[in-house]
């Protein structure tokens, strides 16, 4: 099986990928996790990547591309994979495709977990952490006995830039004008498989492979 999950900052895909590949036998490929891996190799693109990894910038989508491309290439490529994080544009979507075509795959679904955004804001924003032993807490789900101290540490916590209000809103933002793009491309391919991001993870997990069953024979 090949999937792509697609998804908002805080909908839970990098934990549904994993649970894909763990129980379905599928190659999980981040796109964290294959760009570090291509500057570990040392490949063209990769030491291409490193240069904006380590100041801290974004990786050109071009360069990106690359790096999918060259894991694909190899002898080692997957035929059986989940997508997490990739492709996040229509232009990475494109060169995706290409990629695929001349490696001769075929995708057979993409999912697109979805979740409303004040719920994922909700989420990301009531997470926060102990810097000094790392304890996470979240403000709804699992707060500290007493607000905004560590129960461990006794120290204060920290919320992190990522998780804060105005920088989730943001990724959101960004995410609907890349991503509104990318539903269109995989729903005129007949790809395309909605399932309800919320409650718990083997919940959503469940209505995944549901769906999966579902057009699977149909």
């Amino acid at each position: 099986m090949r999937l792509i999950l697609l998804g908002s900052p805080g909908s839970g895909k990098g934990t549904q990928a994993k649970l894909l590949s763990q129980r379905l036998g599928l190659v999980h490929i981040g796109t964290g996790d294959i760009l570090r891996e291509a500057v570990r190799q040392g490949t063209p693109a990769g030491r291409q990547a490193e240069i904006y990894i380590t100041s801290g910038k974004l990786v050109p989508d071009t360069l990106v591309n690359d790096i999918i491309a060259e894991r694909f290439q190899g002898d080692d490529r997957p035929e059986c994979f989940v997508m997490d994080g990739y492709p996040r544009t229509l232009a990475q979507a494109a060169s995706f495709d290409a990629v695929l075509r001349k490696q001769f795959l075929d995708l057979d679904a993409v999912i697109f977990i979805r979740v409303d955004d004040e719920k994922v804001v909700a989420r990301l924003s009531g997470r926060w952490v102990c810097p000094v032993c790392k304890t996470p807490y979240h403000l709804l789900s699992n707060p500290p006995r007493k607000p905004g101290v560590c129960d461990l540490s006794h120290g204060p916590l920290i919320q992190r830039s990522d998780d804060r209000e105005e920088t989730v809103r943001e990724r959101l933002r960004v995410y609907h004008e890349n991503t509104a793009a990318l539903v269109v491309h995989y729903r005129q391919q007949g790809l395309l498989r909605e399932v309800s991001g919320e409650g718990g993870i083997e919940e959503v997990y469940g209505r995944i492979v549901q769906e999966l069953n579902h057009h699977k024979n149909a």
